[in-house]
């Protein structure tokens, strides 16, 4: 069960891009990072499914309400991202968005929600229509409810 104090122990991205990124945010508090190349990102930490270890990554996000909305995309790979395959076994997440930490409930967005939050993320995040056409499966939304 990955917690928002998980953040700070979790194993990193396995992408170095992904990695630096990550560390830079969370040792600046959240003051930078935040915003890169025009899109807003956070950082989320789960269990690992296999290991029981803490891991983290960076991703683009958009909102609903009071929910925070990511894409497990992957870059259109044919396979979900790790992140979202530990988040369906555990759905307990820890959560930095710019200074702002907090644990989270995990959800994959039903049909009628993902036709709507797909074309916002989309809006935000133009590579995923890309990435959709380059896989054959349906490419999740994901829903994160802070709980604290």
């Amino acid at each position: 069960m990955a917690v928002a104090d998980d953040l700070d122990r979790a194993t990193d991205s396995q992408w170095d891009w992904v990695a630096e990124h990550t560390r830079g945010y969370l040792a600046s508090g959240g003051t930078e990072g935040h915003e890169s190349n025009g899109v807003l990102t956070l950082v989320l930490a789960t269990t690992g499914r296999k290991t029981g270890i803490a891991r983290r990554t960076c991703l683009i996000y958009g909102t609903e309400g009071e929910d925070f909305v990511v894409v497990a995309s992957k870059g259109g790979a044919d396979d979900d991202p790790a992140w979202f395959k530990n988040l369906q076994a555990d759905p307990s997440v820890g959560v930095q968005v710019g200074t702002r930490r907090f644990t989270a409930h995990a959800r994959v967005a039903s049909p009628a929600e993902r036709e709507v939050l797909w074309a916002r993320m989309a809006a935000i995040f133009p590579l995923y229509e890309e990435y959709a056409e380059k896989t054959q499966r349906e490419i999740p939304i994901v829903l994160l409810t802070p709980r604290d």
